[in-house]
This record gives structure tokens, sequence and C-alpha cells, in this order.
């Protein structure tokens, strides 16, 4: 069980680095294009490349499930949250905004238990509250986070947190590469009927093409591993971890944007960090105690 468990876990902090990159890039590029258009492109990429590399040795199996409309319900859950996030990408900086969503980890503590079943310790309960502490200190009053772009980050977490709980849900039954094919399937097809309204004729050069590409390698990427995370342990002690994210969104945004949290941020980023990893740490004694 402990061996189970550190392998989630590390499946689960690569998915994070992978999100970070790829929210590096979404918000760069989120200032040349259409929210929608890069949207439309990352699922697009990854469902084509699923179809050439994946589909031939899967065969109908890829697509073929017991549960069409959890699956298709959780794929709109991603799509939503995808485009919500770069929405607000557009508007705020990058640790900050990456901060504010990491709500989702406390909607899904509080959704495992009776959607899912799952016992949750006290020291789960107290480390992801201490995690929402550090993010009510970067979200303050006065703070960089304000307007239009709060809701939309807000929304995206709501979207998020769902989409965890039905991967949870759905991880006994549905293989990782099927999940990760409905949800670039569901993106490429809401995507694509939203497109003709946004597009403007802008033809991208060749590395705006590349970036915009590479939003669909580091989606597929990331969300399989984070499937297989969540094969490896409940959704309950993974979650918390997300925190983590932080740290890289922080830097990422330094180096590429040139944008430093204040020092309230920065504290709350500590505290959210440091939630995340005494959860970590403690958790496989925790369950080899429950």
């Amino acid at each position: 069980m402990k061996n189970t468990n550190s392998q989630g876990t590390v499946l689960f902090l690569s998915a994070l680095f992978i999100f970070a990159v790829s929210d590096t890039t979404a918000k760069y590029m989120s200032g040349f294009f259409a929210v929608p258009l890069l949207a439309w492109a990352r699922y697009l990429s990854q469902l084509v490349f699923m179809l050439v590399v994946t589909a031939p040795a899967m065969g109908r199996s890829i697509v073929c499930t017991g549960h069409p409309w959890l699956m298709i319900l959780r794929g709109l859950m991603q799509v939503a949250s995808t485009v919500l996030v770069l929405l607000a990408f557009q508007r705020l900086p990058l640790a900050e905004t990456t901060a504010f969503a990491f709500i989702s980890p406390l909607l899904v503590a509080l959704l495992a238990g009776p959607l899912l079943g799952e016992k949750l310790q006290l020291r789960t309960w107290l480390a992801t509250l201490a995690g929402f502490a550090g993010v009510l200190l970067i979200v303050r009053p006065g703070g960089a986070m304000h307007g239009v772009g709060v809701i939309y980050v807000l929304g995206s977490a709501l979207c998020y947190a769902v989409y965890q709980i039905l991967t949870r849900k759905l991880s006994s039954s549905e293989p990782p590469l099927r999940q990760l094919f409905y949800i670039a399937l569901v993106g490429s097809v809401c995507m694509s009927c939203a497109l003709p309204f946004f597009w403007t004729g802008i033809v991208p050069s060749p590395i705006h093409a590349l970036l915009i590409l590479s939003l669909g390698a580091y989606g597929g990427a990331g969300h399989f591993l984070l499937i297989r995370a969540f094969h490896e342990a409940p959704a309950s002690s993974l979650s918390p971890l997300i925190y983590f994210q932080l740290v890289w969104a922080m830097l990422l945004g330094w180096i590429v944007f040139g944008q430093l949290p204040d020092l309230l941020s920065v504290v709350g980023m500590l505290v959210i960090g440091a939630s995340g990893l005494s959860l970590a740490l403690r958790w496989p004694r925790l369950r080899s105690c429950g």
C-alpha cells in the first residue's frame, strides 16, 4: 500500500509540472490569439495524436464504455475548466491565478466523502484547510486578483473539482487511455463548434504554431499521469498536493512574464506548499493506521 501511494504521489506531482508549463504557454499565447482557438488546437492535436498512435492498438475499446454520459460529462467539465482558466490568465498574473484556482482541492475533499464514500482523515481536513488559508492570503482584498478574472477562475476551480471526482469514480472501470481519449474527443467537438464565432483569420507563425500544438502534448501527457495517479491513491489524498504547482507557477511567471508575487502572496504560497507536503509525507502512515 505504501509503495502504491508513493507511485500515485510521484505521478501526480509530475502532472502538476506539465500543467504549469502548459499554463505558462497558454498565457503567453493568449496575448496573440483568442482563447477558443487555443483550446481547439489543444484538444484537436491531442485527438489526432491518439487516433494515430493509440486507437489502432486499442480498436473499439478506446471509445466503448459502460458509462458514456459520465465520460462525456467529465470531458465537458475539463473543457469548461480549461476555457475559463485561459480567460482568467488573460487578465490576471500566472502565480496568483494558479493559487486562486486551488480552492478545487477543498471542494474535492468536501465532495469525496458523500460522492465517493472515501473516509476523510482529520489530518486531511486540517492540511486542506491550512492550504485554503494560504490561498486567502494571496487573494486578499487589495491583492492582484480582481474583476471578471476572479469569476472565471472560480468557475474553473468548480469545474475542475467535478472533473477530479468523476475521474476517481470512473477509474475502477475505465482505462486511462479511454478517459484521455474522451477528453480529447469532447474538447475537439465543443471547440470546433465554437471556433467559427472567434476565428479572426490570423495565421500563426511557425513558432506560434508549434507553441499552440504543444498545448495538446502537454494536456495529453499531464492528464494521462493524472489519471494514473488516481488509480494508485484516493482523490482526498492526492488533491492537496496540487498546491505544489504554485512553486512552478511562481518560477515560470517570474522567468517568462517578469511577475513576482508580493510578500503576503509568497507567505500564502509557503503555507499552501507546507500543508500539501505534510499530508504527502504522512499519508502512507495514515493509511496503515486506517
